[in-house]
């Protein structure tokens, strides 16, 4: 049975994709979420094989049509794959999709063959992610500035690193924040409701721009506003938009990616198969965030860390608790992460600061850690209640509001990676080095800071101006 998180997201996510259904994966458990009715195939001879498969297939089993299995989107783009309508999205609950099933077990002997994936389920790609960041944001002081600080790096537009983050976009006065000066990109597309209310995840792409711009101030950072609904977006569109970020900048030094997905599967995503192949060989390091299940289990893309062919293009990256010590009760783990970065209780740019925004919070605090941690971590504090977990609940309670004037305090994966990706940057100014993949590799070697993640010593990307959260332990029962 998927968690209660989860599922408050699963129905935040499909009321902003209202007209593609959704369900969750494999069965009802909380590991992904996809497009019902569809799979995913590689142009051309593959994607006949697949159609031809499947309808044989189904002409054997009950239930399933076989006249429904047919090109749902272009046989030719630039991602190389193409949608099959496999089944009616229309039949069934949210927790499955038997036609979705039933194709990809029909293909599973042509894979054996092949030795790669041939069909694969139109995933939803979302930000740092258990469908959610690891919390909400909290209203920070103006008078604490950020942490990590500002570091005192001056700006040189001849040496300037170029970072790419792709997100939700900025929010429309960011400008009116002096550490975002330089930065550029899209404004967010729906930063707030018809109320006026701060929408959830507006100021998720300031945020970690904030957190790249205060670690590594000698950077040229643009946000793109690839992730609006909710955050999340399907796979096929996903890799469509990659490509359109990086024809519309160029390809940068580095990019900041804190959005992806699990899929059961070791071997990566088939829509955005084309672009990590042309990732490779470009310059460009991708630093994508490992994702917040709090699970062993390859999170796409940061996973692709863990294959040899990118293990010089990728650096996957996990969150540490706010005390840096340790690894964050929410942060995914495993061979394929290769570095941590704090990622509790960060300090950064939500809004500028012209106007304040309210925001009314989406998910009730828990009484203990959902992951089953001992201190007290995101998961508890600070106590709020939430509208998507009160509709769950069929409770009374009136939802928490606040309001926010520029900082924020926001953890989650997707803002260790920010940490991160600034860190490679202010190695490539400090050592004169333009060469982002070899800067990773510099950075790492060079690395004498350790932590501990479940029970293994992990590289600690720690920036010298971050300034450590004291972790506390629950109060004993009275």
């Amino acid at each position: 049975m998927a968690p209660q998180r989860f599922r408050e997201q699963f129905d935040q996510i499909q009321r902003s994709m209202p007209d593609v259904p959704l369900a969750m994966g494999p069965d009802d458990s909380a590991e992904f979420l996809y497009e019902k009715g569809v799979v995913l195939a590689r142009d051309g001879e593959e994607a006949r094989l697949v159609e031809d498969t499947v309808r044989a297939h189904f002409t054997g089993v009950a239930g399933l049509l076989a006249d429904r299995v047919r090109r749902a989107s272009p046989e030719t783009n630039r991602t190389g794959v193409t949608r099959i309508r496999v089944g009616d999205p229309g039949e069934g609950g949210r927790d499955g999709d038997r036609a979705v099933t039933q194709a990809l077990r029909a293909l599973r002997a042509y894979e054996d063959r092949a030795g790669r994936k041939l069909v694969s389920r139109n995933h939803v790609v979302s930000i740092a992610v258990n469908a959610c960041p690891g919390d909400e944001p909290v209203p920070a002081p103006r008078a604490g500035g950020t942490n990590p600080a500002p570091a005192g790096t001056a700006y040189d537009a001849d040496t300037a690193v170029g970072v790419l983050v792709i997100d939700t976009g900025l929010t429309h006065d960011y400008r009116s924040v002096p550490l975002l000066a330089r930065v550029r990109g899209d404004a967010e597309a729906r930063e707030t409701d018809d109320a006026g209310v701060l929408r959830q995840y507006a100021g998720h792409g300031t945020f970690i721009a904030g957190l790249v711009a205060a670690v590594a101030p000698n950077t040229d950072i643009t946000v793109r506003g690839t992730l609006n609904n909710a955050g999340a977006i399907l796979e096929h569109e996903f890799g469509t938009k990659l490509f359109e970020a990086v024809d519309a900048d160029g390809w940068p030094d580095i990019i900041s990616l804190s959005a992806g997905t699990s899929n059961g599967r070791t071997d990566g995503l088939l829509g955005v198969d084309a672009f990590m192949r042309e990732l490779r060989a470009r310059g460009t390091l991708l630093v994508a965030a490992a994702g917040n299940n709090g699970s062993a289990t390859p999170f796409w893309p940061a996973a692709y860390a863990g294959l040899p062919e990118y293990a010089d293009s990728v650096l996957s990256v996990g969150a540490l608790r706010g005390d840096g010590e340790y690894g964050a009760c929410f942060s995914n783990h495993g061979a394929w992460v290769k570095a941590y970065a704090p990622g509790e209780r960060l300090t950064s740019t939500l809004t500028g600061f012209e106007t304040p925004v309210p925001y009314v919070y989406q998910h009730s605090t828990y009484d203990a850690c959902r992951y089953g941690f001992g201190y007290v971590c995101t998961c508890q504090s600070p106590r709020h209640t939430g509208v998507l977990s009160e509709e769950q609940e069929a409770a009374s309670a009136k939802p928490d509001q606040v309001m926010f004037d520029g900082y924020a305090q926001w953890s989650g994966t997707s803002f260790a990676t920010p940490v991160a990706a600034g860190m490679v940057a202010a190695h490539m100014t400090a050592h004169k080095e333009r060469d982002p993949r070899a800067a990773r590799r510099q950075l790492l070697e060079a690395t004498t800071e350790y932590a501990e993640v479940r029970g293994a010593h992990v590289p600690a990307l720690r920036p010298p101006t971050w300034r450590p959260v004291p972790v506390t332990r629950p109060a004993p029962a009275s």
